[in-house]
């Protein structure tokens, strides 16, 4: 169904092809997953396959790509809407209408269907993905994973032979994600169609795969086979894997099942090691009292689709050479005052009640994640703390400031934000030029923002446009331009999207750096392995009301949706990730 022969793409300007040398086979009706670190290519090879590489992009492609026997470089991409359906990164980029039912309708008038198929096929899918509840909302309204179900969705409809996605589950939530992931197999199962995938959350989907295509390294020939053997040579992987890899299991399981029926002379190694609970996996942290009176544990070290109000970006970006830094509080001095506190906040925006009656403390040097299902308020949370949400009732302070009526120039000194959206902090020419823009505002050494993104992930040119960086250098380099004013509060917005494992686990490192200094950190995630890894506490979120707050290890332990692969496969025990595993057993 999808054939590549000796593909490369060179783009405008570039030394070397992006990727080369591309040889392999879909057939028809399976579902194949391509993997690979940040950046080596694997939206380029998606974008073949739709036409949109290099008909859209620009650029030289070599060699030849056909889908369903038509030549992509032959066939631009609404010559090959009828049969390839795609999701990019991006959701955003993809809608043409305001309301969920008008866009899931769109693509069916563009191919001219009957209305009475277009409306059968918008009823089957709006039960089919869970959105039956938001068919008139407006798409501005939607949370991100709410969005990326809507993108989904619009593919769909009329029916492709090949789906084309590129991190499908990467804004959902756990059982979105799996309902999503339910929806495809039927697909592949029942009906035949071919599904090429691009995705970094492995834990999700590699038990799902047919077959596995990995990218190691950019302009490398790519490795085709059966999910278990690209697993075993794959330079990124899921924590069951690396879990088969530490216990030395042959094959590898890919599913936490698999794992099981294995895992019990490891459970029976650890015991010693954890005769009631594992410890939680973030780092000592401060003796902070959750609602319930209850203290963090300590443990070895482990808006709108077009640009962000002027206020967000100006919250980012601090004239006048004020540097945001976080404050210690020296060893005999009384407890610090909370870095955020809300008290009863509630926020309703258009017409929907987003937060009820919410209370929550966050101390300095402290690491909360905020969790719960795709519209449970979490984004809405982090916008009043950063002041671009107006509470319609309830308190909200920040550093002693109240967000919404301090000027950003003010509360840049105490807060940074780090959105859904990248781009919408990135408004530079170069990488460089965002760079130092960066450490003007923070006030900051020369060199400073660079560092971070050299940090986060090597290999970023700095003369490339931001536009034409993969979403996960995106995110790397807006995460870069807020760490480099080290603001004493730091919020993030889904900050794993697009990261492979081994960018996630260097964020991971500069947070822990922040928190040992002082700096208190809230995120809003769906990846529970980042909450399992970095977190003092979670705080799960539903309907905009706060149901659990607690230790990472209690929280996540007591939940189906939210424990981590390990903490499944090890059960009864309370490991939580496979680096205090192997802590345990050196």
């Amino acid at each position: 169904m999808i054939r590549f022969e000796d593909v490369s793409v060179t783009y405008a300007g570039a030394a070397e092809p992006t990727v080369s040398r591309v040889e392999f086979e879909v057939p028809e009706g399976e579902l194949v997953l391509l993997v690979g670190p940040s950046g080596v290519g694997k939206s380029t090879v998606l974008g073949a396959v739709s036409g949109l590489v290099p008909h859209f992009t620009g650029g030289v492609l070599r060699g030849r790509v056909t889908v369903a026997g038509r030549d992509t470089r032959t066939h631009r991409p609404r010559e090959l809407a009828d049969v390839v359906g795609t999701v990019g990164q991006d959701p955003l980029a993809h809608f043409v209408t305001d309301t969920v039912e008008d866009e899931l309708a769109y693509g069916m008038e563009s191919l001219g269907l009957a209305p009475d198929v277009m409306r059968r096929r918008v009823e089957e899918t709006l039960d089919l993905l869970g959105l039956a509840d938001l068919r008139d909302r407006s798409i501005a309204t939607l949370s991100g994973g709410q969005r990326q179900r809507v993108a989904i969705g619009s593919v769909l409809t009329p029916h492709p032979k090949v789906l084309v996605l590129d991190e499908p589950t990467s804004a959902l939530d756990p059982a979105a994600a799996e309902e999503v992931l339910a929806v495809l197999q039927r697909l592949v199962h029942d009906l035949g169609t071919t599904v090429l995938m691009a995705e970094h959350r492995l834990e999700r989907v590699v038990q799902y795969a047919d077959q596995v295509v990995l990218l190691p390294a950019p302009g490398a020939a790519p490795v085709l086979g059966a999910p278990a053997e690209v697993m075993a040579v794959s330079p990124v992987f899921p924590p069951v894997v690396d879990l088969g890899r530490l216990a030395g299991w042959s094959p590898l399981p890919l599913t936490v099942r698999d794992a099981r029926r294995r895992a019990a002379p490891l459970r029976t190694r650890l015991t010693a090691h954890a005769p009631g609970a594992a410890p939680s996996a973030a780092s000592t942290g401060p003796a902070v009292s959750s609602p319930s009176g209850s203290q963090p544990p300590h443990a070895p070290q482990l808006p709108s689709p077009r640009r962000a109000p002027g206020r967000l970006r100006s919250l980012l970006r601090l004239p006048g050479g004020q540097r945001a830094a976080g404050q210690r509080t020296a060893p005999d001095a009384q407890p610090p005052a909370p870095a955020a506190e809300v008290r009863a906040l509630a926020v309703r925006r258009d017409g929907v009640q987003a937060l009820r009656h919410v209370d929550l403390s966050v101390a300095p040097g402290e690491t909360v994640a905020l969790m719960g299902r795709n519209g449970a308020g979490k984004s809405t949370l982090l916008s009043c703390l950063v002041g671009l949400v107006t509470p319609s009732a309830g308190h909200v302070s920040v550093g002693g400031a109240v967000p919404h009526r301090t000027s950003p120039r003010e509360l840049v000194r105490r807060v940074g934000l780090v959105p859904q959206e990248p781009r919408d902090l990135l408004y530079a020419e170069t990488v460089a030029a965002e760079c130092a823009a960066a450490d003007r505002d923070a006030g900051a050494a020369p060199g400073t923002c660079r560092a971070l993104v050299s940090g986060l992930l090597p290999g970023v040119a700095d003369d490339t446009h931001p536009r034409d960086l993969s979403e996960g250098q995106r995110l790397a380099l807006a995460l870069a331009v807020v760490l480099a004013a080290r603001p004493p509060l730091l919020l993030l917005d889904e900050p794993t999207r697009g990261l492979d494992y081994g960018a996630k686990g260097r964020l991971v490192t500069e947070l822990r750096a922040l928190a040992a200094a002082g700096h208190a950190v809230v995120l809003a995630t769906h990846d529970v392995e980042l909450a399992a890894e970095l977190a003092h506490r979670v705080v799960l979120l539903a309907e905009g009301e706060v149901i659990a707050d607690g230790p990472t290890a209690e929280v996540v332990v007591s939940s189906p949706s939210y424990a981590p692969q390990v903490t499944k496969i090890l059960a009864p025990h309370r490991w939580l990730t496979v680096a205090q595993v192997r802590e345990a057993l050196s």
